[in-house]
């Protein structure tokens, strides 16, 4: 299969002025450290629509002839990809129908139609919504908008490889987030040809992480289930185009884990004051989990900032337990006025903040005169946590856990 070449990306690029932002580079400071050298962010979710994805959904409509502009375009996602074609269609003067699962989040819905796409609401996972986008192309004519396996995609996506070798020459190593592989592999196709020596590294949810079984094999292989709270990279079959692509391009697929995905998208929103969902915070999350598996100067490409605000709620509170945030904590007290008060007290000096507290007397692991108290505390960390537990036990209670 012939690759798409770093000429073919520059044509993207030439296409794309005007249309997409050349997004701006962050220094991730707090990640320095950790990783011996520079770390810089690409933040893609700061570009129109919120993701890359209008680059490649730009290229590739462009591509089309009148006749096929004339007969409309359709396309299956939960979100990005589908503001990327109702955007670029817009721009390209012909119409887009948008199919998105029953379940996608308001603001995502919102959004596409707000781009003038159709939006129709069909199937619980994003397999049934596909199929019925196909069945749809096939009655009506529209042309099928792959969100990641077609050369002139994967070109578009490639314009973020260009950019990013001139934001940060001296880059040693990409971190890219990994659903289908439009983007990594777009990203190595340019990055590859003007600096091969670059390392490009894949990064996929390790609950949705179709690539090192795929690589494997040799072949595309499709995984049985997807449980990931990053549903922009929860695809689970590689397309044959963009396989291509990653197998002889891309160096590494590595895998994170929730937990990391929650404390990435936390370190996005606390350190650097940005909004990045959780599949556009995969490579920040490989840098947390992988401490010094990469050699800097580091660029890591933030994909996308599309998340929903109920979802970004629980993100932060399961970032902030997985980041050992959070301390529950079971005393026993003796059963008498002030006990409680005391138990407070002594909370509030040692700096945590109490989210809430039990106080029951009904166990049979209660001695007579003791009372159970279960605190719900938020620390400033692990060793804060270690600290508050060994202090209260210090100062005279028992702390079963």
């Amino acid at each position: 299969m012939r690759l798409v070449s770093v000429d073919q990306v520059r044509q993207a690029r030439r296409l794309l002025e005007g249309v997409v932002r050349k997004t701006p580079m962050e220094h991730a400071r707090d990640l320095r450290k950790m990783h011996g050298g520079a770390v810089h962010l690409k933040c893609e979710n700061l570009q129109r629509t919120g993701s890359f994805k209008i680059r490649g959904a730009y290229t590739r409509i462009h591509g089309l002839s009148e006749a096929e502009r004339e007969r409309g375009v359709v396309a299956a996602s939960a979100g990005n990809h589908a503001q990327g074609v109702a955007l670029a269609a817009a721009l390209l003067g012909t119409q887009a129908t948008v199919f998105m699962p029953v379940r996608v989040p308001l603001p995502k819905l919102a959004a596409t139609r707000g781009y003038g796409a159709d939006v129709h609401l069909h199937g619980d996972v994003l397999e049934e919504t596909l199929a019925e986008a196909i069945a749809f192309s096939e009655k009506t004519g529209a042309v099928f908008i792959h969100p990641f396996d077609h050369p002139d995609v994967i070109a578009g996506q490639g314009t973020v490889g260009l950019e990013l070798l001139e934001q940060v020459p001296d880059v040693t190593t990409v971190l890219v987030a990994t659903g289908g592989g439009g983007l990594v592999g777009g990203v190595a196709s340019a990055v590859k040809a003007l600096r091969p020596d670059v390392r490009v590294v894949g990064v996929q949810a390790e609950a949705a992480a179709a690539y090192p079984p795929s690589l494997a094999a040799g072949e595309p292989r499709r995984l049985r289930s997807l449980q990931t709270m990053a549903d922009g990279i929860a695809v689970g079959e590689p397309g044959p185009v963009s396989y291509a692509h990653v197998a002889k391009l891309v160096d590494d697929v590595v895998t994170v884990t929730e937990e990391s995905l929650s404390r990435a998208v936390l370190l996005c929103l606390e350190r650097r004051k940005l909004v990045v969902e959780p599949a556009g915070a995969a490579a920040v999350a490989a840098l947390l989990q992988h401490p010094g598996a990469f050699e800097p100067p580091i660029v890591a490409i933030l994909s996308g900032g599309n998340v929903d605000p109920l979802l970004l709620l629980q993100i932060i509170q399961h970032g902030m337990t997985a980041g050992g945030r959070y301390l529950k904590l079971r005393l026993r007290v003796p059963d008498r006025p002030g006990s409680l008060v005391s138990v407070l007290s002594r909370v509030s000096d040692l700096g945590a903040n109490v989210l809430d507290v039990e106080h029951s007397r009904i166990s049979g692991a209660l001695a007579l005169g003791e009372v159970e108290v279960a605190l719900n505390l938020e620390t400033r960390g692990p060793e804060h946590c270690a600290e508050v537990a060994a202090e209260l036990h210090h100062a005279g209670f028992t702390v079963v856990s």
